[in-house]
């Protein structure tokens, strides 16, 4: 038994290098299914607890490791195709990944919010539209559990959050739109990726908007690029792509 275990390990383990090599040039890969191969092999083969433990608490460790490394990247949000029964047909529809806001950074979210605030997401208003404009319902918000968007929970929010960085308070305070997505202009998100490494959170989104009166269109990327302290968050630095416009 010993032996068999022994040419398995040796000659499968030889295998996956060289695949991760070839395909993946990232020896940290390997190390990590390596990792995992022996675990199974001494599960298979009836081994002691004890070994297995460690070998999870070593998967674990070097998982953290290439987090730590290359930084932990989030897919928050992004579109697909679904059926709407008012409709008949499918719609283009904002899906956010619930599981990710369970587990969400305050400095994780404050960035969200804040890129959040100035593109739409499906806001709707929430019943009859009030006169103040105070009761729009949008995705992101709502998944983060910030409220109506410019509600004192949402900018609250983001103002505590960003205390200390003038351009961000400004921003917030002179720019805050409530803008339904019937609206005939406006700006919605496509996908929002999220990457986390240190001190810095980097939140990288592809957004288009439209005119319909003028029947023409726009998109671009983005991405926004935060410091995390102690004390607050700040906008540091942010990289825009040329818009690309279109007419229908």
């Amino acid at each position: 038994m010993e032996l068999l275990k022994s040419i398995l390990t040796e000659n499968l383990g030889r295998n996956l290098k060289s695949i991760f090599k070839t395909y993946f040039g990232d020896f940290m890969k390997f190390k990590i299914i390596s990792l995992i191969f022996s675990a199974v092999i001494l599960m298979s083969c009836g081994e002691a607890k004890e070994p297995q433990k460690k070998l999870e608490e070593s998967v674990q460790k070097e998982v953290l490791k290439v987090e730590k490394k290359k930084g932990k990247v989030t897919r928050f949000l992004w579109r697909e195709n679904q059926f709407d029964k008012k409709l008949g047909s499918e719609v283009s529809t904002i899906f956010i990944n619930e599981d990710f806001c369970k587990t969400i950074s305050k400095p994780e979210k404050a960035a969200l919010a804040f890129v959040a605030t100035f593109i739409g997401s499906e806001c709707d208003w929430d019943g009859e539209v009030k006169e103040d404009r105070s009761n729009l319902k949008c995705k992101i918000l709502t998944a983060l559990n910030l409220s109506y968007q410019c509600s004192e929970n949402h900018l609250g929010f983001l103002k505590k959050s960003f205390v200390g960085d003038e351009k961000v308070l400004i921003k917030l305070r002179e720019n805050c739109p409530t803008t339904p997505f019937t609206a005939t202009v406006q700006e919605t998100f496509e996908e929002i990726v999220l990457t986390t490494k240190n001190d810095t959170i980097a939140v990288w989104f592809k957004a288009s908007g439209v005119n319909l009166r003028e029947q023409r269109g726009w998109s671009w990327s983005e991405t926004n690029y935060f410091k995390v302290s102690e004390q607050n968050l700040q906008l540091v630095k942010t990289d825009k792509s040329e818009v690309e416009e279109s007419s229908f």
